[in-house]
C-alpha cells in the first residue's frame, strides 16, 4: 500500500481511501488517463478494476484471502465454495467462470495456491502440529494435506520443515 501511495502521489493522483486491494482516488483526466493509472498499478503487480465482473473477481480473491489468512479456515464448517457464495451473493459456477475469464488460473487452483502458501507460513511458525494445520486449512486428513502440498510444491512437508528443499529450487 505504501508503494501505491508513493506512486500515486508522484503522479498527482489524490488518494481518498486506501485499504488492502482497494483504492479510491481523484485525478485530473486532462493530466492522466485511466490507462496511465493502470500502468502505475501494474508496476506494483496490481491492476485497475474497470467493470462489475472484474470487481467480483477481486472480491472473490479478497474473500479467499480472508478465509485462509485471517480466519485460518476455522469457521469453514461449510465448504469454501459456500463461504464465497454467501460472501459475494453469486452462484459458485458463475463466480468460477468469471474468475477464469479474468485470471490465468481457476478459482479452485487460486485457493489451493494460497492455502499452500499459508501452510508454509504455519509450518515455519512452528506453533502448530501438522494435524492442527490440516484442521485449520480444512483438510480431511494430514495425508490429504501432505499429498496436495507435494503435488503443488514438488517437495514433501518433511523436506520443507527440515529445509531440505534448496536442492529443488
Amino acid at each position: 500500500m505504501r508503494i501505491v501511495r508513493e506512486d500515486f502521489e508522484k503522479h498527482n493522483i489524490q488518494i481518498i481511501k486506501l485499504i488492502q486491494g482497494f483504492a479510491e482516488v481523484r485525478f485530473n483526466p486532462h493530466e492522466i488517463s485511466l490507462q496511465q493509472i493502470d500502468d502505475i498499478l501494474k508496476l506494483s503487480g496490481m491492476s485497475l478494476i474497470i467493470n462489475r465482473e472484474q470487481r467480483i473477481v477481486e472480491q472473490a480473491k479478497q474473500a479467499v484471502y480472508e478465509l485462509i489468512y485471517q480466519m485460518n479456515n476455522v469457521d469453514s464448517i461449510v465448504r469454501k465454495s459456500d463461504y464465497l457464495v454467501e460472501k459475494l451473493g453469486i452462484n459458485y459456477q458463475h463466480l468460477s467462470k468469471l474468475f477464469s475469464k479474468y485470471e490465468d488460473t481457476t478459482l479452485e487452483k487460486y485457493t489451493i495456491h494460497h492455502k499452500i502458501l499459508r501452510i508454509k507460513e504455519l509450518i515455519m511458525s512452528d506453533e502448530y502440529s501438522l494435524s492442527e494445520i490440516a484442521y485449520m486449512m480444512d483438510y480431511s486428513s494430514v495425508q490429504y494435506l501432505s499429498n496436495q502440498f507435494k503435488k503443488e510444491t514438488g517437495i514433501t512437508v518433511s523436506e520443507f520443515k527440515n529445509g531440505d528443499f534448496a536442492k529443488f529450487h
